[in-house]
């Protein structure tokens, strides 16, 4: 009996192969699951029935890929590339089978799962929001190794192949028929008959534009190559992601030679699997996986949210949750606000949706609601006003009253204890923060705050919620900044000093990028805003004993508040930034980056010493999905072991010689354990 394929034969003779991968929630491509099907295509060759379907009993997805886990440190280059080796193998079978094949996909269809519909003669998808196909292999640190960069590239050619497998974008089922990579599509009614006829009938194969068999011949990828190459280094530094550099050079290399481009594969994918890039990637994956996994704990389904504040933080978690479905009332006392949050929703929607039935459908969902009719029904209400303790406090006083005991009532506030505001409930347990980051529809994780007061329930109440809009919670403690604020002034107020000392502002950004950080911290702030840098600064500063650099009261002061104002550190034309060029015989400082990225290090410690986060994973996973520090360095902890704890705690040492008290190692050096 097999654990995770099970096939029925019909009666017309069509064998459809169910995949239902046991003990798990989706369909992956596990060691055994490989080893079962090798069986099943044994006794199916000897059957030889009329064709074979390929099915998923998940509802939640066709296939989501290879096992990840498999892929952990301990897999040795030679058993990873035995391992690719032996899949082609199955995958060739499953090719050259004498009778039809075809692939029923919906939902997600990933990497592995999608290599694996790439060799049956016909794949066809549900035509649903729902359906997304993608390699998204590159955010592993590797590329498609099961046959995808030879098949895909043959299926619908080899530039839009190589955008697929660069970007790690997934596509629709529609955008899939268009570019060739599904034959048809059909809604769920429809699909399985769909399949049944197709396997009668194969549609026939889809010549392959000339533009893109040009393309793929040795001239064609000489010339695309280097222009691949350039348009990937504006997104991804090769010293730090080599993944899809290696995909350009293997496919100019090997692309007009199938044979050659499937033993490539299986070399360079698992050069690339057991390199220190994959493996921290691979562990980010696991991280991303377990703040998933904290909102599973709670049997909680929203359905009507209601936010009080029309102002951009307010107005844009109201609009992303109408995008994710629920209903939302949004609550302010002056109608301007009420009309702008609806105007950039209707910009948000309109941009992720396209299709006007959508946009419309979503819009319907969102309603202004000056006088607050939507409290009494709201299972989730959430405060976004601005930073005025009384304010804050009365606002709470009101909706304690008007809400059902047992809704959601949540703060947005980013500087405020929640035992503060807490204060004046009857139950001051009942309140939680839910901290989301600007941009809201960008950034994916939301900080789930709990007091000393706050029922336990409530924490995983909060994070089911935050799963409910597809974004990632953090669990942390009621403490100043909370975690990610906390952790990121240091680092942004140590760039403002560096720029006191009369460092350029562009140096002190490249140093950041090179390190890995999405950008660097002087832009970072203009984004932000000065104005607001400068008041979470001058709310910290005299807990923590931070100083407070000149040149940022100074722009303040002269109102030059970054981005929003046309004028900050830097300067901006129509949204776009301008920077200065700087001398070419200037010599930055030698610690420059050990400078900033120390002060964010240090501050890591003294997070998890105070109990602010759980463990040391998880304060990674936040800082990781909260400001982007460098994916491919596997967290703040993480290179903290990585770059051994004497050595690190010795830097800093030596930082603090050179520069100061700001460098003082946290007593929490004391308590961490080597790994």
């Amino acid at each position: 009996m097999s654990k995770h394929w099970h096939p029925q034969t019909d009666e017309h003779g069509i064998c459809w192969l169910h995949f239902d991968h046991a003990g798990s929630p989706v369909n992956i491509l596990s060691q055994e699951a490989f080893a079962e099907l090798a069986e099943c295509l044994d006794k199916l060759e000897a059957l030889q029935p009329k064709g074979l379907i390929f099915i998923s009993d998940k509802s939640s997805g066709f296939i989501a890929g290879a096992d990840v886990n498999s892929f952990r440190s301990g897999m040795r280059q030679r058993e990873a590339e035995e391992h690719i080796h032996g899949v082609h193998e199955l995958f060739a079978r499953i090719e050259s089978l004498d009778f039809p094949t075809l692939a029923m996909i919906h939902g997600f269809c990933l990497g592995g799962g999608l290599e694996l519909a790439l060799s049956c003669n016909t794949r066809i998808a549900q035509d649903d929001p729902s359906t997304r196909l993608a390699f998204p292999e590159v955010r592993l640190g590797i590329f498609p190794g099961y046959g995808g960069s030879v098949r895909s590239i043959r299926r619908v050619g080899a530039l839009p192949a190589m955008q697929m497998m660069l970007s790690g974008r997934s596509v629709s089922a529609r955008q899939a028929k268009k570019m060739g990579l599904v034959d048809q599509i059909a809604p769920q009614r429809q699909i399985k008959a769909l399949a049944s006829q197709l396997i009668h009938k194969p549609p026939k194969p889809r010549p392959q534009k000339v533009l893109h068999r040009l393309a793929n011949t040795l001239p064609g990828r000489m010339i695309a190559a280097p222009l691949l190459r350039r348009e990937t280094a504006k997104h991804a530094n090769k010293n730090h992601y080599p993944a899809p550099f290696a995909l350009i050079d293997h496919w100019q290399k090997h692309g007009g030679d199938p044979g050659a481009m499937y033993r490539s594969e299986a070399s360079e994918v698992s050069r690339l699997l057991v390199g220190t890039t994959a493996q921290n990637l691979i562990r980010v994956f696991f991280l991303q996986e377990r703040l998933k996994s904290l909102g599973g704990k709670q049997d909680f389904h929203p359905h009507h949210v209601h936010v009080v504040g029309g102002g951009i933080m307010g107005g844009d978690i109201a609009a992303w949750c109408a995008l994710k479905g629920m209903q939302v009332t949004l609550q302010d006392r002056e109608a301007k606000f009420l009309t702008r949050a609806i105007s950039r929703a209707h910009s948000l929607f309109s941009r992720k949706l396209r299709n006007p039935r959508l946009v419309n459908a979503a819009m319907d969902r969102l309603m202004p609601d000056p006088k607050g009719y939507g409290i009494a029904k709201a299972d989730v209400a959430i405060e976004a006003i601005f930073e005025d303790i009384e304010a804050k406090q009365h606002l709470f006083k009101q909706l304690e009253s008007q809400m059902r005991p047992d809704a959601l009532l949540a703060t947005n506030t980013s500087s405020i204890p929640l035992e503060t505001i807490s204060e004046v409930l009857d139950n001051p347990g009942r309140l939680i923060g839910l901290h989301f980051f600007n941009p809201v529809a960008k950034m994916q994780l939301v900080e789930v705050v709990h007091g000393e007061q706050t029922d336990a329930e409530l924490i995983h109440k909060g994070a089911a919620f935050v799963r409910c809009i597809d974004r990632l919670p953090l669990p942390v403690k009621s403490s100043p900044g909370f975690l990610v604020n906390r952790i990121l002034m240091p680092y942004l107020l140590e760039a403002m000093k560096l720029i006191d000392e009369g460092v350029p502002a562009p140096v002190i950004d490249q140093a950041a990028v090179e390190f890995g950080m999405p950008m660097g911290p002087v832009e970072l702030a203009d984004a932000v805003g000065l104005d607001i840098c400068l008041a979470v600064a001058e709310k910290l500063a005299p807990l923590f004993d931070l100083e407070i650099p000149h040149q940022l009261k100074q722009q303040v002061e002269t109102e030059h508040l970054g981005k929003k104002s046309g004028q900050g550190f830097y300067a901006y034309e129509k949204g776009k930034i301008r920077k200065d060029k700087v001398n070419n015989s200037y010599i930055p400082p030698k610690d420059l980056t050990d400078r900033m990225i120390f002060r964010l290090l240090n501050e890591s410690v003294a997070c998890l010493r105070e109990g602010v986060i759980e463990d040391e994973d998880l304060l990674d996973a936040g800082v990781i999905f909260g400001t982007g520090f460098a994916p491919f360095r596997g967290g703040p902890m993480h290179a903290i072991h990585s770059g051994g704890l004497d050595t690190q705690r010795h830097q800093l040492e030596l930082l603090e010689k050179r520069h100061g008290n700001q460098f003082h190692p946290d007593d929490g050096w004391a308590n961490l354990r080597g790994v």
